[in-house]
Formats: structure tokens, C-alpha cells, sequence
């Protein structure tokens, strides 16, 4: 059995977990420095296993040793953002959390795969990135999922059909400037053009670029994570079982859509290595204009890194 630790116990976190229990691919660990917050969780969906009927041992835990062997470790640790909060705001706490999480990693499991949610995205995931030292291709952002599936169930509540029948593809930072792209985006094999008129297309692109924002200025205090559980789920199945999945992920680029050295959602080829490889395929020049603004966010948040960053 596959190991697969899950850094945060917070609703992020413990979705996740749920879900990956219920997939049955891997043994869990579940990691917090709130005392008893993880031990209570993983007790709790050890109890609706019966029901469930998977059968996987979950683990709660504060100590990061217990991560050893892990085959995946997801970093969820992190403060929520709260209403009227930019991404960025959250910036000098995430990476000091994102931190001690990826050091504990790089001591404890040295082989995994490490799957990135913390906020904001693309800049913990460079975080993790230089204090594990772990190959590029080993450290991926799960972005991409997220906003491909509030995409996906936008067209389809507007389409009235099955949402596992609409196929869809976002690009860029995770973030209000996310690029979903309507040429790559199907329902049952008939491409979204041929569906919805032009400007019923932006009406849903519009919604997906707020949709975290939607959810958050309904909770008041915290953020989704049903849907964010969900796709980290599909991301570790993806490696766990070694599926070969394309999906839109956040992947450090070296030249890719004329980008270098930044995190940045983009479709890439997921299995058991990480990010085997980084899709290119041909964007319009309004797509790819889209594209370099969201990079430029990206960049921009990156610089407020380095203004903040003390290696080591």
C-alpha cells in the first residue's frame, strides 16, 4: 500500500483526506501542530470506514517524522483567506509555515511527490521548491483541477447536462487572473463554441475566475474546501497509481509559453514522477496576452518573496 501524507488538518486537509480514503489507494497520515486536531479527525473517519467501506489505516499526528516513506506529502498548512483579502496577503505567514513543513520533507521524505494548496499558490510552491531541493518535476501546485472543475459545473448547470460530461482546461496563476479557455473545452465531444453563444461564455469564465471569491464572501470566515479536497484527491490518485492523467496543474516552467522560473497553471502529464511533462499547446494571441498578465501576477508575487526570503 501507496503512503500519502496530507500537512494541515484543517478543512483543506481533512476533505482531502476523506476523499482519498474513500479512493482506497494509500495508507494516511495527517499532520498539525494543533494538539489533538489530527488524531481527532483520523479517529473520526476511521469510524465511518464500515460504512464506507474503505480500508486503509489514517493517522493523526503533530509530529513530522511520522511523514517517513511517504509516497505523495500535500502541504495544506496555512491561514485561510478572509473576505476582502488578496491572495497575497497571505504571503509572509504561508511561507514561513511552508517552510518548516518543506524542511520536514526534505529530512523525512526525501522520494515523494509533493502536492502544493497552500495559498497563494504558485509562490509556496516556489517555497517548497528551494527548501526541499527536489527535482522540478517533483513539486506541483493543485490549481489547475480546482478551476477546471468550478469551470466544468458552471457550463454544466448552464447546459442542464451531466458535469462529468463537460471537459475543460484553465490556465495561469490561481488567482482573478486565471485563463480558462473555451477552444479547449468540450461537452459529451461537441466543443463549448458550438454551445454557448460568445458572450454566455465570458458570463461562466467570469464566474470561474471568482468563484474561491464567491465561496469565501459566503462563509464570511474561511474558504472552500470541498471542491479544493476533491482535486487534491484526483492529483494523488493520479501519482499513486501512476495514471499518466493530463490535467491543468501548477508546474515550474523553463521556457514554456515564454515563461522561466515562476510556477504557473499550465497542462501537464501527471504520474507517478510528478509533472512528466509540461503539455504546449497553441493559444490565440488573446489567450496568450491572457496568459502573460497572469504570469505577470505570478512574477510579481515572486519579487515580494525575495524580498522576504532568507534561504536556509
Amino acid at each position: 500500500m501507496s503512503k500519502v501524507s496530507v500537512i494541515g488538518a484543517g478543512n483543506v486537509g481533512a476533505t482531502a483526506v476523506y476523499y482519498i480514503a474513500e479512493k482506497n489507494i494509500a495508507d494516511i497520515v495527517m499532520v498539525d501542530v494543533v494538539e489533538g486536531l489530527p488524531q481527532s479527525k483520523a479517529l473520526d473517519f476511521l469510524h465511518a470506514a464500515p460504512l464506507r467501506q474503505y480500508n486503509v489505516s489514517i493517522r493523526g499526528t503533530n509530529d513530522y517524522s511520522q511523514i517517513e516513506g511517504s509516497d505523495v506529502v500535500v502541504h495544506t498548512a496555512g491561514i485561510p483567506r478572509k473576505p476582502g483579502m488578496d491572495r497575497m496577503d497571505l504571503l509572509k505567514t504561508n511561507v514561513q509555515i511552508a517552510k518548516e513543513a518543506a524542511q520536514a520533507i526534505e529530512k523525512y521524505a526525501p522520494d515523494a511527490i509533493v502536492i502544493v494548496v497552500a495559498n497563494p499558490l504558485d509562490v509556496i510552491a516556489m517555497t517548497v521548491l528551494r527548501e526541499t531541493g527536489f527535482a522540478l518535476k517533483r513539486v506541483v501546485g493543485m490549481a489547475g483541477i480546482l478551476d477546471s472543475t468550478r469551470f466544468r459545473y458552471f457550463i454544466a448547470e448552464k447546459l442542464n447536462v451531466l458535469p462529468s460530461d463537460v471537459f475543460a482546461m484553465v490556465l495561469g496563476g490561481h488567482g482573478d487572473s486565471m485563463v480558462p479557455l473555451p477552444r479547449y473545452t468540450s461537452v459529451g465531444g461537441f466543443p463549448l463554441t458550438e454551445l454557448l453563444t460568445p458572450d454566455e461564455i465570458e458570463q461562466l469564465v467570469n464566474r470561474t475566475r471568482k468563484g474561491g471569491g464567491e465561496i469565501v464572501s459566503y462563509l464570511k470566515k474561511g474558504s472552500a474546501f470541498y471542491a479544493p479536497g476533491a482535486s487534491v484527491a484526483k492529483m494523488v490518485e493520479a501519482v499513486v497509481k501512476d495514471e499518466k492523467r493530463i490535467a491543468a496543474a501548477s508546474a515550474y516552467l523553463r521556457g514554456e509559453y515564454g515563461h522561466e522560473g515562476i510556477f504557473l497553471g499550465v497542462p501537464v502529464l501527471l504520474g507517478k514522477h510528478g509533472v512528466e511533462r509540461i503539455i504546449e499547446v497553441e493559444l490565440s494571441d488573446e489567450e496568450k496576452a491572457a496568459l502573460d498578465d497572469s504570469a505577470t501576477h505570478v512574477h510579481e508575487g515572486v519579487e515580494t518573496l525575495e524580498s522576504i526570503y532568507s534561504p536556509g
